[in-house]
């Protein structure tokens, strides 16, 4: 079953395979999620479920984000998301979903917050070359010519410049599943996953 999932990053470690060799793992606590819309192509012109995560108090949600799970007889939940399916008649209000619906060996894409970094210059934020070091120079870190002459006689927009760099949403596709602990909902998968511990991601299948 091809449907997306909700969790948090809980911090990277690693594991020794069978033979011998270090991976590198990211551990992801993954829902238990609840489903609370069906939404279907007859009524919405589009086939999905939106799903809920991470349980809180009545106060933390608006009026009209509270009625909506009220108007389904849901628990309030912080997070609500989409994720398109073939087949929506396979799935209830209310029913929930959990790493069960996933197995060891599968590949998944995880979609989350990268860590912001701050205000960044150009050989860190797009690996620019530094210009040379030697006595006189007064071009070490500095971006240089930024733009033609007379014509058009105008920075071009898309220009690599310093800016913000991370505290973005970013995907890390085919990320191999390791291990799976159904009684925990722990994920572990091989390789870095976006943003920090207690980062939320989007989990779903790789096509």
């Amino acid at each position: 079953m091809n449907v997306g999932l909700l969790g948090n990053k809980i911090g990277m470690t690693q594991i020794f395979d069978n033979l011998g060799n270090i991976v590198p793992v990211t551990v992801l606590r993954v829902g238990p999620c609840i489903v609370t819309q069906v939404k279907t192509k007859t009524k919405d012109n589009y086939n999905a479920i939106q799903i809920g995560y991470g349980n809180v108090s009545e106060k933390s949600l608006t009026q009209s984000e509270l009625g909506h799970l009220q108007k389904s007889k849901i628990q309030p939940l912080k997070y609500l998301t989409e994720f398109l399916v073939y087949d929506p008649e396979a799935f209830q209000v209310g029913q929930t979903l959990n790493v069960e619906y996933l197995k060891a060996g599968q590949l998944i894409d995880v979609r989350g917050k990268s860590s912001g970094k701050g205000f960044s210059g150009l050989q860190k934020r797009y690996s620019f070359t530094r210009g040379p070091m030697s006595h006189g120079s007064k071009n070490h870190r500095a971006p240089g010519s930024i733009g033609m002459g007379t014509t058009p006689g105008r920075v071009l927009p898309g220009k690599k410049m310093p800016g913000q760099l991370g505290n973005k949403m970013t995907t890390i596709k085919k990320l191999k599943i390791i291990q799976i602990n159904a009684q925990e909902n722990i994920l572990v998968v091989k390789g870095s996953v976006p943003g920090k511990p207690g980062n939320l991601v989007k989990i779903k299948l790789s096509q």
